[in-house]
C-alpha cells in the first residue's frame, strides 16, 4: 500500500487517492476475490465484527488493514469504517463484490477530475449460478465512492444508503455481486432483514393496512417481473423476484403484528 499522503498515480493526470473500506464476518471464501479486485486502491480497511473463520487472516495476508468493531447495525458499521479511512475518498464495498477492470478504470478516471462528490455504479447481482440481467437483478445502481468530507451512511440498521447533498455522478463497468448461498440460507437472510424493516418501520410510526400488505408484492412483481423483463432471466430471475415479493409481504405484515402489540 502506498503512503496516505500521496496518490497512487503521478503526472498529469494523477488522481485523488482512495482508500477501499469492507465490514465482514465470516467470509473469508468470497473476500479474496473482492481484495484482489481492489489492488488499484491505495489501501484497504477492513472492520471485522468477531468472525469466526479465516476472513481476519485472509484480510491481512492481502495487505489489508484490519480493525475490530463490535456490529452495530448495517448504516452505523459502515460509518464506523469510512472514519477509519485515511483518505477523504473513499469506496465502499461488500465482501463478497468484486469490482469490474471496466468499473476499476472507472472509478480512477472520475478521481483524476471529479465532477461529483458521490458516484453510482451499477450493481450485477448473481443469483443461483447466474448473472441477471434484468428485473431487480440489474443495472441496481449503487452509491458506493464518495467523498466522505461530503457525504456519509445513514444510520438504518438495514437497507442503509449514503446520504450527499449534490447530484450523484455515474460510473461505467459493473460492481459484480457474487452470491454463493444456498437457497435456505438466502431466504433466511432475507428474513432477518424483514424484522429489521418492520421494527424501523415500526419506531418511526408508521402503520400498513391489509390493502398494502396484500397489494404491494403484486405491484412489485409486475414492475420486476414484467415491466423491467425479469421473466428474461429465466427461473433464477423467476425465484429472484419472489423473493422480493415475499420480503414486502412480510414485512407488512411484521409491521402489522408489531402494531397490535
Amino acid at each position: 500500500m502506498n503512503n496516505p499522503s500521496t496518490s497512487k498515480q503521478t503526472g498529469p493526470r494523477a488522481r485523488a487517492p482512495l482508500s477501499a473500506v469492507i465490514i465482514t464476518r465470516d467470509c473469508a471464501g468470497p473476500l479474496r476475490t473482492c481484495l484482489a479486485s481492489l489492488r488499484f486502491c491505495d489501501e484497504v480497511v477492513v472492520v471485522d465484527s468477531g468472525s469466526r473463520d479465516d476472513t481476519v487472516s485472509v484480510a491481512q495476508a492481502m495487505g489489508a488493514r484490519v480493525l475490530h468493531q463490535d456490529w452495530l447495525g448495517f448504516g452505523p458499521q459502515k460509518q464506523f469504517a469510512v472514519s477509519r479511512a485515511a483518505h477523504a475518498w473513499v469506496l465502499c464495498i461488500d465482501a463478497d463484490e468484486e469490482v469490474s477492470a471496466e468499473l476499476g478504470a472507472s472509478i480512477e478516471a472520475a478521481l483524476s477530475a471529479p465532477a461529483h462528490d458521490v458516484y453510482a455504479c451499477p450493481r450485477r447481482n448473481h443469483f443461483l449460478g447466474r448473472p441477471l440481467r434484468h428485473g431487480e437483478g440489474y443495472p441496481d445502481w449503487s452509491v458506493r465512492l464518495f467523498d466522505r468530507r461530503r457525504a456519509r451512511w445513514s444510520d438504518d440498521a438495514v437497507h442503509e444508503r449514503v446520504i450527499a447533498t449534490g447530484p450523484v455522478g455515474r460510473l461505467r463497468g459493473d460492481l459484480l455481486h457474487h452470491s454463493a448461498e444456498q437457497l435456505k440460507t438466502y431466504l433466511a437472510k432475507q428474513e432477518r432483514y424483514t424484522d429489521l424493516q418492520a421494527a424501523r418501520l415500526h419506531a418511526a410510526g408508521k402503520r400498513a393496512g391489509l390493502i398494502r400488505m396484500l397489494l404491494a408484492p403484486a405491484l412489485r412483481f409486475v414492475k420486476f417481473y414484467v415491466i423491467r423483463l425479469g421473466f428474461l432471466d429465466g427461473w433464477p430471475g423467476l425465484v429472484h423476484v419472489a423473493i422480493g415479493c415475499r420480503n414486502s409481504y412480510r414485512k407488512y405484515a411484521k409491521l402489522r403484528r408489531l402494531a397490535r402489540g
